[in-house]
C-alpha cells in the first residue's frame, strides 16, 4: 500500500519537511513544558494520568517527521 507522502511531489515533500521542522521544535517545547508541570503535579498530588500525558505525544512528534525524510530519501536514491 503506498504512503500519504508518495502522492506529493518531491518539492511538495521539501516545503512540507520544513514545516515539519518549524512544528517540531514548537512541539517539542511544549512537551518539555508538559513535562516540568507533570513534575510539580506528581511531587504535589502524586503520581496520575497528567504525569504521563506528554509520553504520549512524543512520537506523534516524531513519526511524520521520519516518514517525510524517509520518503525522500527513497526518491534520492531512485
Amino acid at each position: 500500500m503506498a504512503s500519504l507522502q508518495s502522492t506529493y511531489t518531491t518539492k511538495e515533500l521539501q516545503k512540507k519537511l520544513k514545516t515539519q521542522k518549524t512544528l517540531l521544535i514548537i512541539q517539542s517545547i511544549v512537551v518539555v513544558f508538559m513535562i516540568i508541570l507533570a513534575v510539580f503535579s506528581s511531587l504535589e498530588n502524586g503520581i496520575s494520568f497528567q504525569t504521563f500525558l506528554p509520553l504520549f505525544f512524543i512520537p506523534m512528534e516524531v513519526v511524520m517527521f521520519i516518514e517525510i525524510k524517509k520518503e525522500l530519501s527513497s526518491r534520492a536514491s531512485e
